[in-house]
């Protein structure tokens, strides 16, 4: 053990890097092999860890050890080429040799007095992305921890853009109710940042999707004129690209049209389905993105980025400005130019900010922009190949379509399929209760199984198994297993319905 374990010497630093760098490279290279979730509890989980407060110095070995034996034993293995739940992407080697190198390095991203190269790497990373989504040269952005704050912080800048007043007086100064549009398929974090910024949840007008789960263009103009009518302010709609439950990508280029009709800020949550434009096959869907006024993406999606990674983007960065620059003596910015004199606090919420970028910008430089875009069109690809099984199967049935990596089916014997066809209205219902209860009980021993992950969701009222490919291990074989999976473990439950 060293001296001082704050301050190892380089060669002992080395011994250090290396044990750790074998450990991630054996985990990386069995994780194919591993059981996908444990068999485990909390308090198991507390068992195993060591209540005392360390006042004295352990080994470096002791530290790692205890990472192999508690935490890779314990966890859930996200980089699985079977983990199909929620929307977890698994993270690259190159991306976590950045996060090491930014963490050496610990440059706090507040100003460009304060980590000039740091700035200048994630402002060059901002701009590739800027011209993946089509926006112009004079438009910004910045990294933050993910989509719920890039979704809050792009509502802040509409927020200021359509009431300035508000900086200044509250929302008392606006004298009444700021209106957001968004479908039901949107995702909570809207509603979060609404109740954050005062507005209040009844402010987000929830509007029907169709049958493909996409916003409803008549219903939303509709809700837009009826607030103007009661002497509301409208003033931001979004939309999203890439829902979170089942993928489904609204029409930008028309929501675009009736934001510019309306003066609504349009704002687009792209932070699942955003970097499928990497996609040719799926860059069609999202036309009309470049017209929004801000975007939230996740790089920590699908750049396969570890967690945390986000992006909010601006097509005006003024007013982002105006709604988040704020002066203090403490940080006035003096002796530098107007370039130099740039500060990323004045473009988001965060004061202190980690390095984010660097991670960006290796694994753009490392894979390139072609390279991702094949791994996603492999990730669609083997999303479509689920549906097509599942399709021609007779013992699940698809309960949404697949847009883009997300699917929602269920298990349903043919046996049942043919006598839900004859049933009345009463014993339908009865017999759709008894097949939810059901999938709700085989998706709690699949998990519990280990070779596969999937999540929940609900559509049309009825429970769901749902799974998101964002992986590139993943292979259509691993969609023939998922299936295989979920046949044995049904085979092992009873009572069968």
């Amino acid at each position: 053990m060293s001296s001082s374990n704050l301050d190892p010497n380089p060669d002992e630093f080395r011994r250090w890097g290396s044990a750790a760098l074998e450990t991630v490279a054996e985990y990386l290279g069995s994780i194919r092999d591993r059981k996908l979730y444990p068999k485990t509890n909390a308090a198991a989980i507390r068992g195993r860890l060591s209540k005392e407060l360390p006042t004295q110095p352990q080994a470096f070995e002791q530290v790692l050890t205890d990472f192999e034996t508690v935490l890779l034993e314990l966890s859930r293995h996200n980089a699985h080429p079977r983990m199909f739940g929620y929307v977890q992407s698994p993270g690259t080697g190159i991306a976590a040799i950045a996060d090491l190198l930014a963490s050496s390095l610990n440059a706090n991203l507040t100003a460009w007095r304060s980590a000039p190269a740091a700035v200048e790497i994630e402002r060059l990373t901002i701009d590739w992305i800027k011209q993946l989504v089509g926006y112009q040269a004079d438009a910004g952005g910045l990294f933050v921890s993910g989509g719920s704050i890039a979704n809050l912080a792009g509502l802040a800048a509409a927020r200021s853009a359509k009431a300035p007043e508000l900086r200044q007086s509250g929302a008392l100064g606006v004298g009444k109710r700021m209106c957001i549009y968004a479908s039901h398929e949107t995702h909570h974090s809207v509603d979060k940042a609404a109740i954050l910024l005062g507005l209040g949840q009844e402010s987000v007008r929830k509007i029907p999707v169709d049958e493909q789960d996409k916003i409803r263009l008549d219903e939303l103009v509709r809700a837009i004129e009826d607030d103007i009518a009661a002497g509301n302010l409208p003033f931001c709609v979004v939309a999203n690209a890439g829902t979170v439950m089942t993928g489904a990508v609204d029409p930008l280029e028309q929501i675009s049209e009736i934001a510019r009709r309306f003066n609504l800020w349009m704002h687009v949550d792209g932070a699942y389905g955003g970097f499928a434009m990497l996609s040719p096959k799926a860059k069609p869907l999202f036309a009309g993105i470049e017209q929004a006024d801000s975007i939230a993406l996740d790089p920590h999606k699908w750049l396969y980025i570890p967690v945390d990674c986000g992006c909010v983007l601006y097509r005006h960065p003024p007013f982002a400005r105006a709604a988040f620059a704020l002066d203090a003596d403490y940080t006035r910015v003096i002796g530098h130019a107007a370039d130099e004199a740039f500060a990323f606090w004045d473009y988001g919420p965060e004061l202190s900010r980690r390095f984010r970028a660097l991670k960006v910008w290796m694994v753009l430089r490392a894979v390139g922009i072609e390279g991702l875009g094949r791994a996603v069109e492999n990730d669609l690809a083997c999303a479509r190949h689920l549906e097509q099984l599942v399709s021609r199967s007779d013992d699940f049935e698809m309960m949404a379509p697949v847009e883009l990596s997300i699917f929602c089916f269920r298990h349903l014997p043919n046996h049942l399929r043919e006598s839900l066809k004859r049933a009345d209205d009463k014993k339908r219902q009865e017999m759709e209760t008894e097949i939810d209860r059901w999938n709700e009980q085989l998706l709690i021993a699949l998990q519990h199984d280990g070779s596969s992950y999937l999540s929940n969701a609900s559509i049309n009222g009825r429970f769901c198994l749902r799974g998101c490919v964002i992986n590139y291990r993943t292979t259509l074989q691993d969609m023939e297993i998922l299936l295989d999976d979920l046949r044995r473990v049904a085979a092992t439950l009873s009572p069968r319905p």
